[in-house]
């Protein structure tokens, strides 16, 4: 299993570029970020200065989306990256959440996403597409590698991952969730024709290492509550048909307004409908030793890479207990 830390660009960025390197000598083979414009710093930029400051480490937004930004754009940033530092970076992407919202829109299509994931790789490793107005390709692109990994709960977006995506992205850590959209992406590979086991699987969610689990649930409550903006999204489409599993979906019933000025922090007063049961779920906490045991289900249920939520006050602590313990503990 590999492992990856995710941050929020919060300035100043050069801690963003400190903590970057630690995880890089700790054994992290990824480094991503949050891709929401207007609540924290334009990765990108930083971007580029976390892979100066390394040497392996890949980087990547978790995740991008079409909307707020052109296609085309992202396919040219990433080429501009990999060109510089040699094939370092991944295209996270999905629909767009809190970027997009906080603009007062909605995330965009499915549909979209699948031409923009298309179009993204297709431009960055040098291949031509197809506009409105005729063929086009990046001239200067030579020897690009960018895999496209796509996030989605929801059957639909399940189904294009395992289309067309080089890597599914599942915001949260629980088995039951994790073994219901791995099939549902897996199926949808078979069907396409491609083989579901090239396909990588990323887990993403708050790990806190400590002993007080109750101050780690505190610190970590307000991933249900970014979870639950895109459960509701599927009860909405859904509504409880049963095409959702309720270990998703049931947790949102005492869900109210939601508070993006807050998205993504400790103590977000927009998470309060979130049980207990839900952040033991959906996070990992606890001891190495408790650390170790549920990653080992993950990965036996087929997860590529573990992805750290860094967002809360043992930040440093994590990452050490991480690369001291943990990594050590799976491999």
């Amino acid at each position: 299993m590999d492992f990856g830390v995710t941050l929020q660009t919060d300035p100043p960025a050069s801690r963003i570029i400190e903590l970057t390197r630690k995880a890089e000598a700790l054994g992290f083979t990824h480094a991503w970020t949050f891709d929401s414009h207007i609540l924290w710093q334009e990765p990108y930029v930083i971007y580029s200065q976390m892979l100066a400051a390394t040497e392996h480490i890949k980087v990547g937004p978790m995740v991008t989306n079409p909307a707020t930004r052109d296609p085309s754009v992202t396919a040219s940033l990433f080429a501009t990256l990999n060109d510089m530092f040699g094939n370092r970076t991944v295209c996270g992407i999905g629909r767009g959440d809190s970027a997009q919202r906080v603009l007062g829109k909605r995330p965009t299509t499915l549909a979209s996403l699948e031409e923009a994931m298309s179009l993204i790789k297709e431009l960055a490793e040098g291949r031509p597409v197809q506009t409105e107005t005729g063929e086009v390709q990046i001239p200067w692109v030579d020897d690009g590698e960018l895999e496209v990994w796509m996030a989605g709960y929801g059957p639909k977006a399940l189904s294009l991952a395992g289309r067309q995506a080089d890597g599914f992205i599942l915001q949260l850590a629980d088995p039951t969730i994790l073994e219901w959209t791995v099939g549902h992406v897996r199926r949808a590979a078979e069907e396409a024709g491609r083989d579901p086991d090239e396909i990588k699987v990323c887990v993403a969610a708050p790990a806190y290492v400590g002993e007080n689990v109750e101050h780690q649930r505190e610190q970590c409550r307000w991933f249900g509550g970014m979870v639950g903006n895109h459960v509701s999204d599927l009860v909405s489409r859904y509504g409880e048909s049963g095409a959702v599993p309720t270990a998703l979906t049931d947790y949102i019933k005492r869900r109210e307004d939601y508070d993006y000025g807050h998205h993504g922090r400790a103590g977000n007063p927009s998470t309060d409908f979130v049980p207990d049961e839900i952040v033991d779920r959906f996070c990992i906490l606890g001891t190495p030793e408790q650390h170790v045991e549920k990653l080992s289900e993950l990965e036996e249920l087929g997860v590529d890479q573990f992805n750290v939520y860094l967002m809360h006050d043992a930040m440093d602590a994590t990452l050490d207990a991480y690369g001291e313990s943990v990594i050590p503990g799976l491999t």
